[in-house]
């Protein structure tokens, strides 16, 4: 007897509406400094009424997935949510290698690290020292999606990974109908970044990441046989740091740093 939910087209699901708004209330609370935030702040990073966040606040609250503070005013994440992480299972050279390197270098980095994977166009966190930097301006940057084009982990990996798996994400960049396909099938602007990377060793972006214009990021691949299956980026503010001291202080540690990522990785894929 076929199962009862084989006989159901998945597009008859409706999304369930409560659920989707408690989970913008997890993230916003989440992304807050701390991982502490009041109704109104909540309300405003989430785009729903205020008297709306404080119900899914209380429903979130019964479940333990929130508690309230001492102050009576602000929310914080409970343990329930660290117990609902506890099932995920995340690549094992990011877990094993990746993120204890990056959180033994930030000590001499100072400025939080992103490490990004490829994923349909788009670089993807997957580890990130943001929530332990006292240099960061974000606290949550894990699951990201970063554009390939114009950021320093999207151009690392770039130029660095294998022709078919460049062209097959140029290919669905192209089909984009928005100012990332526009740049996707500007050959020659392509070209030159490919070209500037390569020539340079590591990757640069300058502001051009709109939504983070006050940022210099730079980036290096992780490599497995020679071939990129990530980066690593440094996240620097573009009035603290001058381009010299990129280049003779950070970009050499941020090496050290995707060199050792890179040969644990290699040592996972064997």
């Amino acid at each position: 007897m076929p199962r009862i939910d084989s006989l159901i087209n998945p597009q008859t699901y409706r999304e369930v509406r409560g659920l989707s708004r408690r989970i913008a209330v997890l993230r916003a609370l989440n992304a807050m400094p701390g991982g502490i935030g009041g109704v109104a702040d909540l309300a405003r990073a989430s785009g729903l009424h205020r008297t709306t966040v404080k119900r899914l606040l209380e429903t979130l609250k019964a479940e333990g997935l929130v508690h309230q503070k001492d102050d009576g005013a602000s929310y914080a994440l409970g343990f329930e949510v660290r117990r609902l992480s506890e099932g995920y299972v995340s690549a094992d050279w990011i877990d094993q290698v990746a993120s204890p390197a990056m959180y033994k270098h930030l000590r001499s980095l100072s400025w939080p690290s992103d490490l990004a994977t490829p994923d349909s166009g788009f670089m993807i966190v997957r580890e990130s020292t943001h929530r332990a930097s006292l240099l960061s301006q974000h606290r949550a940057t894990i699951g990201l999606h970063i554009p390939t084009l114009v950021s320093s982990l999207g151009r690392a990996w770039l130029a660095n990974c294998s022709q078919e798996e460049r062209e097959a994400t140029l290919a669905v960049l192209r089909k984009r109908t928005d100012s990332i396909g526009e740049l996707a099938r500007d050959n020659a602007y392509v070209r030159r970044i490919l070209q500037e990377t390569r020539k340079r060793g590591y990757a640069v972006n300058r502001g051009e990441w709109l939504s983070e214009a006050s940022v210099t990021a730079i980036a290096l691949p992780i490599l497995i046989t020679g071939q990129a299956i990530g980066a690593i980026n440094l996240v620097l503010q573009s009035n603290v740091v001058t381009d010299r001291e990129i280049a003779v202080r950070y970009v050499p540690l941020l090496r050290t740093l995707a060199e050792e990522i890179s040969k644990g990785a290699s040592a996972c894929r064997v």
